[in-house]
């Protein structure tokens, strides 16, 4: 199958390699041409816009950083929407608002094209092993056309339901579980670190035993580590998730007095030039930081 795919940051890039090795052929966009030359020449078209990525195919794909790109690259002079044929559909797998998924569905619904909210829980790794959990929120037959794609992509497909912000309020609320992990492993090791005790050692029994799952394990191991690269996920786009669960719990008069922990620890990362730097960093280092050590 011919697929428009747009966005080849850390994630996309290996979703689409995925792609391409299942036998696929791409339509790519992304803002930085050179990205797409990490892909097999043979098996892709390079496209100038987001309209050219999404012309003449039948499933687009998106995976990009925010609400605005994510509506500018459907909606804009050059979005996927100028060019989408009917009956065609969108796949969107950034993690976004609801209330935007849910605007989109509505345009594509008018334009007599269709969407489906596909956020994913994964980092880069688990992208290039094709490990991603992908949330899905649209209509039966949306779900329907894309599983054969998202089972190249992920190891796991789940279905929350037919409103199109279903899965993306799910994405923000694992991500919200996600920071506050972080949070929590990186106060205990750093802890056990003053009291004169190994973290590393801290972590793996931790990892193996009462916390025995991946967050824990994987993530416990660079926190205590303090392995802060390669950077899978950028403070700023954590950030971005903070704001997200926030204006979420303000509309849902939903208190989280952790969220706004966790807001402010991303918020001072950002401040102090961290934007750029793994979540990891962004995290650990804010509590080694206020620890003095």
């Amino acid at each position: 199958m011919k697929i428009g795919f747009i966005g080849l940051g850390n994630m996309g890039l290996n979703m689409a390699k995925n792609l391409l090795a299942s036998g696929h052929q791409l339509q790519v966009y992304n803002r930085s041409n050179e990205k797409a030359n990490e892909l097999e020449q043979s098996s892709i078209t390079k496209c100038k816009t987001p309209a050219e990525a999404a012309s003449n195919v039948s499933i687009v794909i998106s995976m990009l950083s925010d609400d605005d790109v994510v509506t500018e690259t459907t909606t804009g002079t050059d979005g996927i929407l100028q060019t989408l044929q009917k009956g065609a559909l969108h796949i969107s797998m950034s993690t976004i608002s609801p209330d935007v998924s849910q605007k989109l569905s509505d345009q594509h619904k008018s334009a007599g094209s269709s969407y489906l909210a596909a956020p994913v829980f994964g980092r880069p790794e688990a992208a290039a092993a094709k490990k991603l959990w992908i949330c899905v929120s649209g209509s039966p037959q949306a779900k329907e056309t894309a599983k054969p794609i998202l089972d190249c992509l992920g190891q796991g497909v789940i279905d929350f339901g037919e409103d199109a912000g279903g899965a993306n309020v799910v994405k923000i609320a694992g991500n919200f579980m996600i920071m506050s992990s972080l949070e929590i492993m990186a106060e205990a090791f750093t802890l056990a670190e003053k009291h004169g005790l190994d973290r590393t050692k801290v972590a793996d029994f931790f990892g193996s035993t009462i916390f025995n799952a991946p967050i824990y394990q994987n993530y416990g191991k660079l926190i205590a580590n303090k392995q802060y690269e390669p950077v899978g996920f950028k403070a700023r786009l954590g950030y971005k998730d903070a704001r997200l669960a926030f204006k979420l719990a303000q509309q849902s008069e939903t208190p989280m007095p952790m969220g706004t922990l966790i807001h402010n620890r991303l918020l001072s990362a950002v401040a102090k030039g961290l934007g750029d730097r793994d979540w990891v960093e962004a995290v650990g280092r804010g509590v080694t930081d206020d620890a003095g050590i």
